[in-house]
């Protein structure tokens, strides 16, 4: 099962992209926001074109697990795209995924400009791996 995941954020969108299997998540591109229906245009696109057949959506929680403006701006878009695809559309806590991307990022030697560029799209391909290590672990009986 190909399964896209998405960091959104105010400015850019990050995109990841699983194997066919399901089992590794990679980076795949930025999507550089512009308005909410071409945003959800630019997503459907790529969905369509790499055969995926569910959206896993970062939201950014608080440390105390509430939800705050931004998480409320990331299920507004995702309810739309909801709305737009018959895909399955879920979401997972993405608390710290960007300091993650940072972090590997970082550790690759990546200079900071281009770090800045990249950073979205290696948030998304960390909230597809903790989506895809969720999976593994419910399909051998681990629960989450």
């Amino acid at each position: 099962m190909r399964v896209m995941a998405l960091d959104i954020g105010d400015r850019r969108i990050g995109v990841a992209l699983s194997d066919p299997l399901g089992r590794l998540a990679t980076p795949l591109t930025i999507i550089k926001r512009k308005r909410k229906l071409e945003d959800i245009q630019r997503i459907l696109e790529l969905a369509k074109e790499h055969g995926v057949e569910r959206i896993v959506i970062g939201l950014p929680r608080r440390p105390d697990s509430s939800l705050g403006p931004q998480a409320e701006k990331v299920l507004d878009l995702g309810r739309e795209l909801e709305r737009h695809t018959a895909l399955p559309v879920e979401y997972l806590d993405e608390r710290l995924t960007t300091v993650e991307a940072e972090r590997r990022l970082m550790e690759a030697g990546v200079p900071g400009p281009e770090r800045r560029q990249r950073v979205d799209m290696v948030a998304a391909a960390v909230i597809l791996e903790d989506y895809l290590s969720t999976l593994r672990r419910e399909r051998r009986g681990e629960g989450a």
